[in-house]
């Protein structure tokens, strides 16, 4: 039979080997959660940016619809000021 003291040795050399892989199987668990929060984090300032983004185009496609109306009114009183002008020069040369 094999000595006391020796048995003990192995045992506290298998349980100090399992203790090692214990703490680098908390560890990766550890780095695998740590990722998994920052991917979760990161999604969710995705998520936000892209609200964020969304409220703006709609306020961009808003006011260019506003500046598209502006221009096509613009151009219908420069075409109507060009008129009155041609109106204008013509009756002038008339006389």
């Amino acid at each position: 039979m094999t000595p006391l003291p020796h048995r003990l040795d192995v045992a506290l050399k298998r349980i100090a080997k399992a203790l090692d892989h214990l703490d680098a199987a908390v560890e990766r668990r550890v780095i695998q959660d740590q990722q998994s929060g920052d991917q979760s984090q990161e999604f969710a300032v995705m998520q936000d940016d892209r609200a964020r983004l969304a409220v703006e185009l709609d306020g961009t496609l808003a006011k260019s619809k506003r500046i598209e109306g502006a221009a096509k009114e613009a151009g219908k009183r420069l075409e109507r000021a060009s008129a009155t002008l041609k109106a204008l020069l013509s009756a002038h040369d008339a006389s």
